[in-house]
């Protein structure tokens, strides 16, 4: 068996960045899918389901986190499937009452249709699925609440935003005051003391490197710990690029205003950069230029 190659109950579809990764699970008895999708991508992933599935149902949705590009699909698949869904047991308040401000939607001027949930996944539990056992770890850092996937029999890992191929997720803690780094320096630790043959990320190709991975991953933590800006700005990009991936433009005589609007991108400003919108509208603009991940072109904002 290649590095690469997954176990044949696992099929991987690996998305674009608006939407997480989904892995599919199937041994003939049980059709689980761990991630589902950002909200607009979810005609894609109806279809690539029912492809794969061919007439089968869905059992089962199961999140390793709820940001909105990995559980926006639940809604659809629920009402299509009536699939059952599990998510961390410390985000169940939070979705029992829909509280957009405490799932991150309203805040991040994300889209993310309500959905309920059937069970709670913990830390240390072990559940089986399509044949496979899965330990259940908690993953802080990215999120305070995630979760990564370990089959150690198959020693594959679904590492959600934890741990990508060329670095990790945006930490959100830090962008509310809260500690970030540490939680994901102690994540990416306990997954160097795992055996782990392969990588399934959040986003991005599945990837067998593990230990490169983690070099790099520390070594973009140390480059944007050193200032409360840096990691501001880096923030900021990635909130642009995900409403830019969504819209694909928008127009710059409007781009303040919409910024504006988006709560985090507006605390973040006030808390650590303390710039006026329109200032802080064409400075992150032109960081995206600079980084080829965005063009301006007769006064509209292009995604690239």
């Amino acid at each position: 068996m290649s590095a690469l190659a997954l176990p044949p109950a696992m099929r991987l579809f690996e998305r674009g960045w608006l939407s997480a990764n989904n892995l599919l699970l199937q041994d003939g008895a049980q059709n689980v899918l761990i991630d589902s999708g950002y909200l607009s991508h979810a005609p894609q992933t109806l279809a690539l389901l029912a492809h794969a599935l061919e007439g089968q149902s869905l059992d089962l949705i199961v999140n390793t986190h709820l940001h909105s590009d990995h559980c926006g699909g639940n809604a659809a698949l629920q009402a299509r499937y009536g699939a059952g869904t599990l998510i961390a047991a410390s985000e169940a308040d939070k979705v029992r009452q829909w509280d957009m401000d405490a799932l991150s939607y309203r805040a991040t001027g994300q889209q993310c249709a309500p959905f309920h949930f059937d069970d709670v996944l913990r830390p240390g539990e072990v559940r089986r699925w399509a044949g496979i056992d899965w330990q259940i770890l908690a993953a802080p850092g990215h999120d305070a609440h995630a979760l990564m996937l370990y089959a150690p029999q198959e020693r594959v890992l679904v590492s959600g935003d934890a741990l990508w191929q060329n670095g990790l997720g945006v930490l959100f803690p830090e962008l509310a005051g809260e500690d970030g780094f540490g939680p994901a320096r102690a994540t990416l630790e306990q997954i160097s003391r795992l055996d782990v043959r392969i990588v399934i990320p959040g986003h991005g190709a599945a990837f067998a490197d593990v230990d490169e991975a983690i070099a790099r991953a520390q070594q973009k933590l140390d480059a944007l710990e050193v200032s409360a800006e840096k990691h501001a700005w880096h923030a900021l990009r990635v909130l642009l690029k995900f409403l830019l991936l969504e819209r694909q433009q928008i127009a710059l005589d409007q781009l303040g205003q919409t910024l504006h609007g988006i709560p985090l991108f507006a605390s973040v400003n006030q808390r650590v950069l303390q710039l006026d919108a329109q200032t802080l509208a064409q400075q992150v603009v032109a960081q995206l230029e600079r980084a080829g991940a965005a063009r301006v072109e007769h006064g509209v904002l292009w995604n690239v």
